[in-house]
């Protein structure tokens, strides 16, 4: 068989990515998926997991219906089976509108789809799950990875959020360990199904890779809709059979003295390692560290030919990220490795509730570099908000002070994931605090609240005009469609 000039393992978005733009440059293409097309987004992550967030989110505004004299019977009541069918059919529908492997033989790429896991053979060659050989002159690794299963005893008996699919009901009580992204959203989920909900984790608080502000704010509103929150544990001792059948025991250690929580499920949701272990990468020469494939800044591992993106690089882990990863890592490959991954502006969040996003430097990294303007502004100042009765939240803006361009942003509230990629768009064009508050934002929205931030910030610079008397006030605040000269 004739060698390939591109071999990508993996059919997740990083995998399909590559491939395509691949083709875009000419090259003779493969891609390998060891099960389906689409990866864990599509089949076990974002994709499912917002559909049981669009559940919670409809169950919340139920609770306003009379409030805007909408009145129901009775009130709605979750049937769990249905929601994890919903999820299944929404997996379908989104698999069935990308049309994946349709397109990807449309630009003729070879594709070998349920080919189970590829292992390398030679530095140049992987054999599939039935003993056919794939050649080719370039790798773009990028086979995702999966939840970590801790090892320690009673380990089997927890859970993690890909076996929530599994569930066979709705359990009345769970335990999540870990309080990253996807534990935090599991547990609003769940909350907002009627689930008893703790969160436990050895860090000193919640979504700790984010902004102090938006931590703070979102512990909040977890411990008023009732939620628990146990941080700052020495780690986890066992899993056992709980006082009831039903039950199981969790018992960790806090400031050296065993504690116990019960509950129906206990989830773990503590890491992702890559998918590197069924690919034989001694055999290409692939060097690995902590369950990751070491890349350089251009994507490219220690075997000069083979290239890696997405999740199985331990970067940002990140469906846009992956994406992005393997578009560059494809150049390389092919043209030569001139472009770096430097993931300065990734806009992201999580679809809890209320919603948070960031994007750009927290507070606290900016003022490691300097002394930032940051100005902060709450979500019942907007009129938007007020009209849809959703007044929890803040917007955050980190602008700095000698150039006047925004830095970081770091929202908390209604829509926060779409008014913090709005903040990205700017920062990716070099739009500066001062641009932003002279922009006219449709009203009444909820990402005006950003040209309320922006205009804060202008007169704290003293980049527009305000009498000695305004500036001496001790909170400047403007009303929402105020404007500048």
């Amino acid at each position: 068989m004739t060698p390939y000039d591109l071999a990508v393992l993996g059919g997740g978005p990083a995998g399909v990515t590559a491939a395509l733009r691949a083709c875009e440059l000419g090259a003779s293409v493969a891609l390998i998926e060891r099960g389906n097309l689409g990866g864990t987004c599509t089949n076990d992550g974002c994709v499912p997991t917002r559909v049981l967030a669009k559940t919670a989110r409809l169950l919340r505004d139920s609770r306003q219906f009379a409030e805007y004299g909408i009145l129901l019977e009775r009130p709605p009541e979750v049937d769990f089976a249905a929601v994890l069918k919903r999820t299944q059919q929404v997996v379908y529908q989104v698999q069935e509108k990308k049309q994946l492997l349709d397109h990807l033989r449309d630009v003729q790429v070879e594709t070998f789809i349920g080919a189970g896991n590829a292992r390398f053979v030679s530095p140049q060659a992987v054999e599939l799950r039935d003993g056919q050989r794939i050649e080719a002159e370039r790798f773009i690794l990028a086979v995702g990875g999966a939840a970590r299963r801790l090892n320690f005893p009673g380990a089997e008996l927890a859970l993690t959020h890909s076996d929530v699919w599994g569930l066979d009901h709705l359990p009345r009580s769970v335990v999540i360990v870990g309080c990253g992204a996807t534990g935090c959203q599991l547990a609003s989920v769940f909350d907002a199904f009627g689930t008893r909900v703790t969160l436990v984790d050895v860090a000193p608080r919640i979504l700790m890779a984010e902004d102090a502000l938006v931590a703070e704010t979102m512990a909040e509103q977890f411990r008023q809709a009732g939620i628990q929150i146990v941080t700052g544990i020495d780690g986890l001792a066992r899993i056992e059979a709980g006082a009831q059948p039903k039950l199981k025991r969790l018992i960790y250690t806090q400031g050296g003295a065993e504690q116990t929580l019960e509950a129906e499920d206990i989830i773990l949701s503590v890491g992702w390692p890559g998918n590197i272990d069924a690919l034989n990468l001694s055999a290409a020469g692939v060097q690995t560290e902590r369950s990751y494939v070491q890349v350089n800044d251009s994507l490219q591992t220690s075997a000069a030919h083979i290239y890696a993106a997405g999740d199985i690089t331990g970067r940002m882990m990140l469906v846009q990220s992956a994406s992005a990863q393997a578009r560059i890592a494809v150049e390389n490959a092919l043209l030569g490795p001139t472009r770096l991954a430097d993931h300065k502006l990734v806009p992201h969040g999580g679809f809890t509730d209320p919603e948070y996003g960031s994007v750009g430097l927290t507070e606290a990294q900016a003022r490691e570099k300097g002394d930032p303007a940051v100005a902060v502004v709450p979500y019942a100042d907007m009129d938007r908000a007020v009209i849809d009765d959703r007044t929890v939240g803040f917007c955050k803006l980190v602008v700095d002070r000698a150039s006047g361009l925004v830095i970081g942003a770091h929202v908390v509230g209604e829509q926060a994931v779409e008014v913090v990629q709005m903040v990205a768009a700017g920062m990716a064009g070099g739009l500066n605090a001062e641009r932003l508050a002279d922009l006219e934002f449709a009203y009444p929205t909820f990402a005006a609240i950003v040209g309320l931030a922006a205009r804060q910030i202008v007169r704290e610079l003293g980049r527009v005009p305000v009498s000695p008397e305004w500036r001496a006030l001790k909170q400047i605040r403007g009303a929402e469609w105020e404007r500048q000269d």
